[in-house]
Order: C-alpha cells, then sequence, then structure tokens
C-alpha cells in the first residue's frame, strides 16, 4: 500500500515520523474479493480489520434465528475489534460484499504496541475508539429498525389472525 494512502487514513493522520514507524510494520494490507468470509462468529479471534476500500457486511445469528445484517462497514471502518479487546471469539461474522482493500493487525500486536509504546498506542486507541463508537451509533438505529419491523409485521400477523378468526 502506498505510504500516501496509508498516510490520509484517519487512525494513521497526522502522525509524527517515528509514530508512523512504529505502527506501519503492524498493519498488515491484505485484499479479499467480494463475497468472501473473513472470519465467521464464534472464530477464534486474530486480527483487526481497517477497511481501505470496499464494503464489509457484519451480520450476528441468535441462538433463535436467522443471521441478520447489523452493520455495512465502508472505508476507514473496522471490523474484527473482538480482536482487540482480547476476546476469545469474535462475536459476529464478517463477509466482503465488494471487493476489498484492507489493512489486518493482530490483536496482540496492538496490545504489545500499547505496552512498548504508550504514548503511540494510546493515540491508536483512541481514534480506534472513535471508529468504533460511530458505528456503534449506526448499529443501534439499524437495530431498532430491524425490531420495529420485526413487531410491526408480528402486530400486522396478529392481527389477521383475530380478524380472520372472526374474532371481531
Amino acid at each position: 500500500m502506498p505510504a500516501d494512502t496509508f498516510d490520509k487514513l484517519y487512525l494513521f493522520r497526522n502522525l509524527e515520523p517515528l509514530q508512523r514507524d512504529i505502527i506501519r510494520p503492524i498493519f498488515i494490507p491484505c485484499s479479499y474479493r467480494a463475497e468472501t468470509v473473513i472470519f465467521e462468529q464464534g472464530e477464534a479471534t486474530d486480527y483487526l480489520y481497517l477497511i481501505v476500500d470496499g464494503e464489509v457486511v457484519v451480520s450476528f445469528k441468535p441462538d433463535d434465528g436467522p443471521a441478520l445484517i447489523v452493520a455495512r462497514v465502508h472505508e476507514e471502518g473496522v471490523v474484527g475489534w473482538s480482536a482487540a479487546l482480547g476476546s476469545p471469539s469474535y462475536t459476529s461474522s464478517a463477509t466482503c460484499s465488494t471487493n476489498c482493500q484492507m489493512l489486518r493487525v493482530r490483536g496482540t500486536d496492538l496490545r504489545n504496541l500499547c505496552e512498548k509504546h504508550p504514548e503511540t498506542g494510546a493515540l491508536v486507541l483512541e481514534r480506534l475508539a472513535t471508529v468504533i463508537a460511530e458505528r456503534l451509533r449506526n448499529t443501534h438505529e439499524h437495530v431498532i429498525s430491524l425490531l420495529e419491523r420485526g413487531l410491526h409485521v408480528r402486530s400486522q400477523a396478529t392481527a389477521q389472525k383475530y380478524l380472520t378468526a372472526g374474532n371481531t
């Protein structure tokens, strides 16, 4: 990945040269074709992914129903942050809906960065938190919409059953 692309990403923008030199080697460029599953819900965590270009669909499969799309993550978004949290497994699945260019980093490498270079680590974590918080805000609105639609559909179905049963 060209240095100027790396430097334009929010996560790395306006870093000191020494900070860039510390961070750049742990963020590995990778690319995936559309429909590639990056990781599955329940799979052991390894990497956090920063999307450089493309779209990733994040889905969650509850035990009692079909998988739900909870987010569509685009350029400069992050998926797989369970790895950064030190969680043993991913809490959702991530699939490329388009061809994607990404940077991936091992959760252990992020933790090591924070231990060895606390100032730089804190800056990266603060920026990651900003990106993740934005997605959570958008995810929350999406989940509310799914629930409202589900409840509305069920309410209509219940009303229809009630009416067709002659209980007017």
